[in-house]
């Protein structure tokens, strides 16, 4: 699965921060229920490499799965080792970026500006994560889809909710990530189900 296919057949990231490898097979689960295709385990999460194991083994053929938090370029490898196929970054390192490449991975860095948009792309970035979208507001997403390549992929993570996800995606946005509103540690695989459908439910509506 291409990241493209999997934003329009659902367009949100789950940001599973936190997640230990003894729920990656639940939480998995709950979240393909919902047709929530990638899931994302940060790197400062408990045992990372592990869970991201768990979760490509058991999902890789339904799912994307691979890492956040993604700083340093010699990490890229060690996810691909444990079978990730996307690196998430809260910034924009272009080595990352670069490693990610060489390593035949879905480049994702963290941007908050054109000039940054711009350099990750010059890199070879596959998507842009806007981040934080709570310092910005859908019309920085518009402007940015004006100036950008037609073809850019722009996932917004940080302050969307349910009741704003509409507005980030009629602005522009291919995707969201959504991160404790969906899954925090602790939180009952029950609950996760829940928000999970409500999270879906708010893009298919967006979506049309």
């Amino acid at each position: 699965m291409t990241l493209d296919e999997a934003l329009a057949r659902m367009p949100i990231v789950a940001v599973l921060r936190g997640i230990s490898p003894d729920e990656a097979i639940d939480v998995g689960r709950a979240l393909l229920a919902a047709h929530i295709p990638v899931m994302e385990v940060p790197l400062n999460s408990p045992d990372p490499f592990r869970s991201i194991a768990i979760q490509a083994e058991a999902f890789g053929e339904e799912a994307i799965v691979g890492a956040g938090t993604v700083l340093k370029p010699e990490d890229v490898a060690r996810v691909a080792d444990a079978g990730g196929t996307i690196i998430v970054s809260p910034n924009l390192n272009e080595e990352v970026v670069r490693a990610t490449k060489r390593c035949g991975l879905i480049s994702v860095p963290g941007v908050f500006t054109p000039s940054e948009a711009f350099r990750a792309l010059d890199a070879g970035a596959d998507a842009l994560k806007l981040f934080p979208g709570d310092g910005m507001s859908p019309k920085v997403v518009k402007a940015l889809r004006a100036v950008l390549p037609k073809e850019t992929k722009l996932i917004v993570t940080g302050g969307v909710d349910a009741e704003n996800l509409a507005d980030w995606m009629a602005a522009g946005a291919n995707g969201v990530g959504i991160g404790s509103a969906l899954y925090k540690p602790g939180k009952a695989i029950e609950a996760v189900a829940t928000d999970a459908k409500r999270f879906a439910d708010a893009a298919q509506g967006a979506l049309g």
